[in-house]
């Protein structure tokens, strides 16, 4: 190899991935002055963000060849912006794909070749002065992030070569620059033997998409730091060790000083001998530990001196003692049992790609604290230094994931064929993937955050991942080692100190923990998250309490991988893969965050929020138990505000303070009031901050609880803290959520709510017998039935006609990811034509009129195998209320119901709706653990949630009654009766929500739909490719189903 000239046949040798790139280091900031360090400024460091001289080429012959030399004119070059994906400048073409090769199907390739006639080539040009601060200094040049292996020449010279996307590259180049004006040229292209093992799932960008920069060293500089922050076994006493790695002059001394946050001095080192490598170590007594519950950092400051005793280079380093080890089988951080409320993060943003910012990673660890996740895993690559930073001051545990997925070489169409699987035992990869550890390690090996070190993520097993293990381990015993792929090839099973897996259901879980196994279990991913997901994640977050050995998991994914692309009008809307003709692609399978792509929130975050929660909050009539499953802290950094709500009206409110120590509970009463007045009643507890903090205002709720009481005439199961019609009693992290809307449980729902009655026969009332219709009239409506087309053709309230389209029951919903994914589509599919093309004939309508009502029963049959019918009966009383009762008959052999209900079409939109029910959020019944008790209002068009595909949405559990409004301020109220229903207002139907491929698909609304439901199948989550909803949130199509509601002005 010749270090000295580029050779273009390095990028199909794996065994050549650095050509005069520097060894890995610490990635600490430096500076020449006290007034310096004070201020955070690196005058040492030149930026070279910014605009460059670009050009693109589709393969490498028709690049511009000789663009590094001095002398070339730039005239022929375009721009581009530094950082950023080329991709996303103008040049090539996205591509999004899972876990296929990007050239599958476009060439017969086998690693480590490139395929020559499609290998994007982006020349790279800056011209550059340097700083005055960096003149008669060694220089260096350090790229943070290239994709995937790219060339360096400075004033025409070759400086160097490198592979590994994700993690820095620096050369140096003292040698090459000079005075005035210098010519930086990089060429960087997309494709390299290391393709072969970045595999990841998400978009396949390539250019310099992190920071550029350039940097100066002191006459003698600190090259490396190693702080090893440690804690005895009392957990009082801290030890530290640290190794200096200098260079240059070393004539003179070193002191270092440690102070703790409030600036105290925590240990002195004086004036120790330079030299190349130093070491000094001290003992801190009554140690503050860091956690991420209480981010105590201490900062180290080492202080480099010539040998006249003048300053030559000052280092602070930040450092968090903690210890984690593995005890008694178990990851203890600080000597208690961890347990990781996790979620997998790409580094993404909707317009840049992974060239994301600090605002995004600050936006992301805020989110993540206000929703109580507690760990990320890096998937799957080694992030930016600053979000190591910003972890280790917020509060984060990290798994630090090293640059490493070959999933397309070991697992084809799902299943496990590693035939010619990298890197494997293969001795010619060894080397390069065991530079990728030492890469993120050296660079990370300081932050508190890193626990875990990862060797990477789906690359089956060998010999080559097994000495990243080893090196890790040997590197650094402090922390502990993951990988997830030895599941596949027990043979290597030493490679993980802890059993991970991806999408184990619960049940598997379960089998493994009760096995007495030697390691302790985590899900690297669970609950897939793809679209309208995250359904029964409660199962596994149940399992913390019941297993000491499950500790947690990582939810896929944090935010959805989608780019916004102009369509033809100039109109900016979300786009995932495919849309960009990128062939071959997974399509939106990159829509897997419980945040959208452009950082809004969706309606999941509200269930991860709840069941990551550390607080168990249950309250009832009298006060409230507090759980403070916390490690390390107390509650004292809360108050608590207890609320009463009486048909979700609040009626009494107390606030308090309790301190209730981490691992306990306590039982908290409030002087609140004997409630007497019938009614349902839930009371609620929240947990809100005293202080602001970080990541969050004071006032900010970061834990809920509550539960029901009936009081009233023939009120059963009255008692304080009971669970109320829907089975209200959330609490924590394992409470249940409405049971009791499920179909075939009961509920005390005629103890709270409206009854339907008559009160009132003094008003006026006819009814109007035609040959087609049936008209009932009165004081301030009229309605008309149609023998004809069976239903309701005509409701008039006050003036305004609701009845856009005849009410029908419905059957189907718009598929769900999920839906589509376990194949539920096609064994629904029945449902679909159920709903579309009933069979009535009008002999079937039956009219029965009494004194005070009318009552109006129709009958459909329907086309299924075998036909069964549905029933659906109103009464009409005298004030205009109208009573719907739906009765779908079971057959024996029918298929699950998607759902079961009734479908309103109104005319106009531009209203809203308001509901008492569960809220205020999305939910359905098997994620409506996080979904509250209340009164709650919204938007038809805000109901639509935004998943990259449209499907099934809006739905809210436990309603026991809506009000529908239109924009002129009329209003229709629907109020269930006996058992809460289900239901959504949106602005479109289930049919043109399975039509759209795309949000902006949807036609413009003309009408609001309102579907109110006596039960719908859950949404499903433990995977989007497979795994069935569970049972107890099914609806079975061989099982009656009865519901009633009123139709009623409000």
């Amino acid at each position: 190899m010749d270090q000295y000239h580029a050779d273009l046949a390095w990028l199909e040798n794996p065994e050549v991935f650095a050509v005069n790139r520097l060894e890995a280091h610490s990635d600490h900031r430096f500076y020449e002055s006290r007034e310096e360090a004070d201020g955070g400024i690196m005058k040492l460091r030149q930026s070279l963000n910014g605009t460059w001289k670009f050009s693109y080429a589709p393969k490498p012959e028709q690049r511009k060849k000789d663009f590094y030399l001095p002398e070339r004119s730039l005239g022929d070059f375009g721009e581009i912006t530094v950082p950023g994906h080329i991709e996303l400048q103008g040049y090539g073409k996205c591509q999004y794909i899972n876990t296929m090769y990007p050239w599958e199907g476009h060439s017969e390739l086998r690693p480590p070749h490139v395929d020559w006639d499609d290998n994007p080539v982006g020349s790279y040009v800056k011209e550059f002065e340097t700083d005055a601060a960096l003149k008669n200094k060694r220089l260096f040049l350090s790229f943070q992030g290239v994709e995937s292996a790219f060339y360096v020449w400075v004033n025409g010279r070759f400086a160097g070569y490198s592979e590994d996307s994700f993690t820095p590259s620096e050369f140096e180049i003292t040698d090459f620059v000079k005075d005035g004006v210098n010519r930086l040229a990089v060429e960087v292209y997309k494709r390299s033997s290391a393709s072969w093992i970045e595999d990841q799932d998400f978009f396949r960008f390539s250019g310099i998409f992190r920071d550029v920069y350039l940097y100066a060293v002191p006459e003698c500089h600190v090259r490396d730091i190693f702080v090893r922050p440690g804690v005895q076994e009392d957990l009082k006493t801290g030890e530290l060790t640290v190794d200096l790695t200098l260079e240059g002059n070393t004539k003179g001394s070193v002191s270092a000083m440690l102070t703790d946050r409030e600036g105290n001095t925590a240990a002195v080192w004086e004036r120790m001998p330079a030299g190349e490598n130093t070491f000094f170590a001290g003992r801190v007594p009554e140690v503050h530990l860091w956690s991420g519950e209480d981010a105590y950092l201490y900062t180290l400051t080492v202080i480099l001196y010539d040998e006249n005793g003048g300053i030559v280079e000052i280092v602070p380093q930040k450092l968090g003692f903690r210890r984690f080890e593995m005890k008694d089988r178990l990851m203890c951080l600080n000597g208690k049992r961890i347990v990781f409320r996790g979620i997998n993060r790409h580094e993404f943003d909707v317009q840049r790609g992974r060239a994301v910012t600090e605002e995004d990673m600050i936006w992301d660890i805020r989110f993540m604290k206000r929703h109580n996740i507690n760990a990320v895993r890096t998937c799957h690559y080694p992030n930016q230094s600053r979000w190591y930073e910003l972890c280790d001051e917020y509060g984060i545990y990290l798994i630090d994931e090293a640059n490493l997925e070959s999933h397309g070489s070991w697992q084809k169409m799902g299943a496990c064929e590693p035939s010619w699987n990298v890197p494997g035992s293969l001795p010619e990869w060894k080397e390069c993937v065991v530079d990728r550890a030492k890469s993120m390690l050296e660079r990370d090996k300081n932050h508190a955050s890193v626990l875990i070190w990862s060797c990477g993520n789906e690359s089956y097993a060998g010999e080559d991942i097994l000495a990243m293990s080893k090196y890790f381990k040997e590197r650094d015993p402090s922390r502990l080692v993951h990988y997830e792929g030895v599941f596949w090839n027990r043979e290597f099973n030493e490679t993980s100190d802890m059993e991970s897996r991806m999408y184990a259901k619960p049940a598997e879980v379960e089998e493994y923990l009760n096995q007495e196994p030697e390691k302790p279990f985590i899900l690297c991913e669970y609950m897939h998250a793809m679209g309208n997901s995250l359904g029964g994640m409660e199962k596994y977050t149940s399992l913390e309490d019941r297993y000491p050995m499950y500790q947690g998991g990582f939810i896929w994914d944090y935010v959805d991988q989608a780019l916004m692309k102009a369509d033809e009008d100039g109109v900016l809307h979300m786009a995932y893969g495919g849309d960009f003709d990128d062939r071959p692609t997974d399509y939106n399978f990159c829509g897997n965050g419980i945040v959208y792509a452009d950082r809004t929130i969706s309606p999941k975050a509200q269930e991860v929020k709840f069941l990551y929660q550390d607080l168990r909050l249950i309250p009832d009539a009298c006060g409230v138990e507090i759980e403070n499953r916390r490690l390390f802290t107390d509650t004292s950094d809360l108050e608590f505000i207890w609320l009463a709500l009486r048909n979700g009206e609040p009626v009494h409110t107390e606030r308090f303070c309790a301190r209730v120590n981490p691992g306990e509970r306590e039982y908290v009463s409030v002087p609140a009031p004997a409630f007497t007045e019938p009614g349902e009643y839930v009371y609620q507890v929240s947990a809100v901050k005293k202080k602001t903090e970080l990541w969050a205002d004071a006032g900010y709720e970061t834990a809920f609880g509550e539960s029901c009481r009936v009081i009233g005439a023939g009120g059963a199961g009255g008692g304080a803290g009971g669970a109320g019609a829907d089975g209200a009693a959330t609490g924590g992290a394992s409470a249940g959520g409405a049971d009791a809307d499920r179909v075939g449980e009961t509920c005390v729902g005629k103890n709270f709510v409206e009854e339907y009655h008559t009160d009132n026969d003094r008003l006026p009332f006819t009814v109007i017998h035609g040959d087609v219709n049936i008209g009932v009239k009165g004081n301030g409506f009229h309605i008309i039935f149609s023998k004809q087309e069976g239903g309701i053709v005509s409701l008039v309230y006050d003036g305004r006609e609701w009845i856009g389209k005849i009410p029908m029951p419905v059957y189907w919903r718009a598929t769900t990811d999920n839906d589509r994914g376990n194949k539920f589509s096609v064994s629904s599919a029945a449902w679909y034509g159920a709903g579309s093309f009933p069979l009535y004939d009008s002999k079937t309508c039956v009219v029965e009129e009494g004194e005070d009502s009318v009552r109006v029963a129709y009958t459909y049959r329907l086309p299924t195998v075998p036909e069964t019918e549905t029933e659906v009966v109103y009464e009409v009383d005298r004030e205009g209320r109208i009573k719907t009762t739906a009765h779908y008959f079971g057959r024996e052999g029918l298929p699950e119901l998607p759902l079961f209900g009734m479908r309103f079409r109104i005319s106009g939109t531009g209203g809203d709706f308001e509901w008492y029910g569960r809220g205020p959020e999305e939910n359905y019944r098997d994620r409506n653990a996080g979904a509250r008790l209340g009164i709650f209002k919204d938007t038809a068009a805000d109901s639509v949630s935004r998943y990259l595909v449209p499907q099934e949405c809006g739905n809210r559990t436990g309603i026991r009654w809506m009000k529908v409004t239109d924009g002129a301020g009329h209003s229709i109220r629907f109020t269930a009766q006996g058992r809460p229903f289900e239901g959504s207002v949106l602005p479109y139907t289930a049919e043109e929500l399975e039509h759209a491929t795309h949000v902006e698909e949807l036609p413009q609304p003309r009408y609001t739909v309102v579907t109110i439901l006596a039960a719908m199948r859950g949404v499903g989550g433990d995977d989007s490719w497979g795994a069935p909803v569970y049972p107890e949130y099914c609806v079975s199509g061989e099982h009656d189903i009865t519901f009633s509601f009123v139709i009623g002005r409000d």
